[in-house]
């Protein structure tokens, strides 16, 4: 089995502009703040609403994609996700940007876990590799997703978030017209009864799959906490460029598409539990070194930490995927939905910590979780035993 590089690449571009709208959200808060008169607390929730409704609800809709092919909201997603987060620049009031949010996290949601299962069927034998070629598109379109958002607003203004649609009506008519051959072997799959869900998890399962949730959940935390407080730290805090804020989250996120690339491969033949916990241990001193370095190195270290710790995104799809092989779409969706979207409820909690205590104190909050991660990865049992002599 070989990988298919004319699918991945096609449902990559697809990801790519699916998750543009999640890069441009974070970077758009300080603007969302200042326009509406907002509290942390409130800009907060805003990343809250918008993780609940792209990512919690994902298992819901692996769950269904489980039991039935639903091809077409391959197509329909990206495009509903770009209308959502377009309209926001438009908004007069704080309950309409949420509704909008909303509507881009409904588009958001429902384009991964139908993604992530087409894609396992053109991965080819070494499956985190593969997977990361699926993966690197979503991390692309979250790191190019906050310059391309300032770049609007910087030429246009606040009101330059409609020129976020654009890429989502592109992509949406090339999905469509490769539907037919995308979806053949996602419905032959489905007549079998070795991918068709018949139960839920077993107890022997459950486990395991619960420690790879919380470790993702403080994954998610790390993630966005930076790419959330990064830019209030530079814009609110320190007064500094905006576009400067949006080129270190960039940095962070670009080159964690990077990592999604090269850790798959050193995972694969590491073994994914191993290459967890490295990344992991490696974050502690990475982000203390960031917080107290200045200048050019600044980027280095950034990026040095995206690397990593995004590196490890493909792998956790899989890892899961291994765990629950007759739920494809719902071990994606609990990967990339539930866990990353408990994210928003940290980010809401750094807000709280960041109106009382500070955005600096907010940052070193973050600093800290990688140890909690690593300490969880050790007491996971992977791979189960069935397949211990595979991996």
């Amino acid at each position: 089995m070989t990988l298919n590089k004319k699918a991945l690449i096609i449902l990559s571009a697809g990801h790519f502009v699916t998750d543009v709208n999640q890069g441009a959200l974070p970077a758009l808060l300080p603007f969302f703040k200042e326009a509406l008169g907002l509290s942390y607390t409130m800009t907060g929730i805003i990343m809250l609403f918008g993780n609940l409704t792209s990512s919690v609800i994902q298992p819901a809709f692996g769950y269904l994609s489980d039991r039935r092919p639903m091809n077409w909201l391959l197509p329909l997603a990206p495009l509903i996700a770009c209308l959502g987060i377009s309209a926001t620049g438009l908004i007069p009031s704080y309950s309409l940007l949420l509704i909008c949010v909303i509507v881009s996290g409904l588009g958001v949601a429902g384009f991964h876990p139908e993604g992530f299962k087409t894609a396992y069927f053109f991965t080819g034998d070494k499956k985190a590799t593969g997977m990361s070629f699926f993966s690197v598109g979503g991390h692309l379109g979250i790191g190019l997703g906050p310059i391309w958002a300032l770049t609007l607003v910087a030429h246009f203004g606040l009101q330059g978030t409609v020129g976020m649609v654009v890429p989502g009506m592109i992509i949406s008519g090339i999905i469509f017209l490769s539907i037919p051959w995308l979806s053949t072997p996602v419905h032959s799959a489905f007549t079998h009864t070795d991918i068709h869900p018949r139960n839920f998890f077993s107890k022997s399962q459950i486990t395991p799959l619960l420690l790879l949730i919380c470790i993702v959940t403080i994954r998610s935390w790390i993630q966005f906490g930076l790419v959330t407080y990064i830019p209030l730290y530079y814009i609110d805090y320190l007064k500094g460029d905006p576009l400067h804020a949006g080129q270190l989250v960039s940095t962070f996120l670009i080159t964690g598409a990077l990592g999604t690339l090269l850790g798959a491969p050193v995972a694969d033949l590491w073994g994914h539990k191993k290459f967890i916990c490295i990344t992991m241990l490696s974050m502690f001193p990475l982000l203390l070194f960031f917080y107290n370095t200045e200048g050019l190195i600044v980027f280095l270290i950034l990026g040095i930490a995206g690397m990593l710790l995004v590196s490890t995104f493909s792998v956790t799809v899989v890892m899961a995927q291994v765990l629950l092989p007759q739920h494809l779409a719902m071990a994606a969706g609990l990967m990339v939905g539930f866990s990353v979207g408990t994210g928003g409820i940290g980010v809401t909690v750094l807000g709280t910590v960041a109106d009382h205590w500070g955005v600096p104190m907010a940052l070193k909050t973050i600093f800290v979780l990688p140890l909690f991660g690593f300490g969880l990865s050790l007491l996971l049992k992977y791979p189960p035993p069935k397949i211990m002599g595979k991996r």
